[in-house]
C-alpha cells in the first residue's frame, strides 16, 4: 500500500522517499523502518507513555489514527481493502506492537536493552570504530547539536529509548532510520550524502546548496560506512529477529512454555519453534471449558462445543503437550482465598441510610 511511494527505489507511483518518509519493511537496529516512521510520524494513536486518562470518545485508538484515514482513497487515491483495514484496526486496538509474539522479547536487536542496559552493542567493533571516525571526518562539520549523527549502530544520540518525546527534532537522525540492516547500501546514512550521479539522493545541504559529500561509491569513507552497516547486517543474521528464518526464542521463553505444558520437555536446543503457533496454543490453554454435563453442548439453545486443544505441530514434526484445561485453571484460581471484607454490608430492610 505504501512502499511504492515511501520506499528506496524509484517507481512510477512516486518513489523514492516521497515526502521524506520511509515505510518499508527493512530492518533497523531494533525495529522495521516502517514501524519507526509510523511511530514518530504519529500515524497511529495508542496513547503510549502518556500520563493521561478519561479520553473523549474516538480520541485514541484506530478511530483517531491517521493511518486508517489515509487509506480511504483521499491520500493519493490509496485505498486499502476491507481485510487490510480490519487488520490495521485490530493491530492498533491491541496496542500497535512491533513484534506479534512474546518470543521476540529481549532478542534480535543491535543495541537492544536488558535490565535497562544495552546488549549486543557494536561500540567495540573495528568496523564501527572506523565508521565513527569517517562520520566525524566527513559529516561532523555540519551535523552538530540537534542534527548530530549516531556514531554507532547502537548510538541513541542522547534520545531516551524508554520515553522519548515525539517532538524531539533529533529523531530525524535516529539510528532506527539511518541504518538499513536488510540492505546496507540502502541506508539513509549512505544515500543522503551520495551524489545523484552515483545513485544517491544528494540530500545533504551546505548553506542551502547541495553538498555531494560522496561523489562516488568508491570513496574510501563511503566504503568504510558501508562496511560498518554490513557488519551490523551480518550480526543481526547471526542473532536473528523474530521475523527472520531460523529464529529461535530465548531460553526463558522455551522454559516457560515447557513449564505450562505447551512445548515438550525433551525439546532439543536445535529444533525449530514456531513462536506464533506456540503463543496461540498457550492462549487457547487458558480458555474456559465447562464440563459437558453443565453446558448443554449440542442441545437446542445450549452452549457451543468447548474449544479443541491446540493443534499439534507447534514444533515441526512433533506434537505439543496438551494445554491446561478449564478445570485445572479453576483449581489454580481456587488456591487463592479472598480475605473477608473489613466493612460488612448494610442490613437489608433498614430505614436509616448508612453513613460513610
Amino acid at each position: 500500500l505504501c512502499g511504492d511511494c515511501h520506499g528506496y527505489e524509484e517507481t512510477p507511483a512516486g518513489g523514492p522517499y516521497a515526502g521524506e518518509v520511509i515505510l518499508t519493511g527493512d530492518r533497523g537496529p531494533m525495529f522495521s523502518h516502517a514501524y519507526f516512521t509510523a511511530t514518530v510520524r504519529r500515524l497511529f494513536s495508542d496513547g503510549r507513555n502518556l500520563a493521561r486518562s478519561n479520553y473523549p470518545p474516538r480520541s485514541i485508538g484506530s478511530s483517531a489514527s491517521r493511518l486508517l484515514q489515509m487509506l480511504d482513497g483521499t491520500h493519493h487515491d490509496v485505498r486499502a481493502s476491507a481485510r487490510e483495514l480490519r487488520t490495521l484496526r485490530l493491530w492498533i486496538e491491541t496496542g500497535a506492537p512491533y513484534p506479534g509474539t512474546y518470543a521476540a522479547l529481549g532478542c534480535g536487536s543491535i543495541g537492544g536493552y536488558s535490565e535497562n542496559l544495552q546488549v549486543h552493542a557494536d561500540y567495540g567493533w573495528p568496523s564501527t570504530r572506523e565508521g565513527a571516525e569517517a562520520i566525524a571526518r566527513r559529516c561532523g562539520g555540519c551535523h552538530q547539536g540537534e542534527m548530530a549523527l549516531p556514531r554507532a549502530i547502537s548510538d541513541e544520540i542522547g534520545i531516551s529509548f524508554w520515553r522519548f518525546s515525539l517532538d524531539d527534532p533529533r529523531l530525524r537522525m535516529s539510528r532506527h532510520i539511518l541504518f538499513n540492516l536488510s540492505r546496507p547500501e540502502r541506508s539513509l546514512l549512505l544515500f543522503a550524502p551520495l551524489a545523484r550521479s552515483a545513485g544517491g539522493w544528494e540530500l545533504c545541504r551546505s548553506k542551502g546548496d547541495a553538498a555531494r559529500v560522496f561523489e562516488s561509491t568508491e570513496d574510501p569513507d563511503y566504503r568504510t560506512l558501508l562496511q560498518m552497516v554490513a557488519e551490523g547486517k551480518r550480526y543481526l543474521e547471526e542473532i536473528k529477529r523474530f521475523d527472520m528464518p531460523g529464529f529461535r526464542p530465548r531460553a526463558e521463553y522455551i522454559r516457560e512454555m515447557q513449564r505450562y505444558g505447551i512445548l515438550p520437555a525433551g525439546l532439543s536446543g536445535e529444533e525449530p519453534v514456531d513462536p506464533y503457533r506456540t503463543d496461540r496454543a498457550y492462549w487457547r490453554s487458558l480458555w474456559h471449558r465447562p464440563p459437558a454435563e453443565h453446558r448443554g453442548a449440542g442441545e437446542p439453545g445450549g452452549l457451543p462445543e468447548a474449544p479443541q486443544p491446540a493443534p499439534p505441530g507447534v514444533l515441526e514434526g512433533r506434537e505439543a503437550h496438551s494445554p491446561l484445561d478449564g478445570l485445572q485453571i479453576k483449581r489454580m484460581i481456587q488456591t487463592f482465598v479472598c480475605p473477608p471484607c473489613p466493612h460488612p454490608p448494610p442490613r437489608t430492610g433498614s430505614s436509616t441510610p448508612r453513613r460513610s
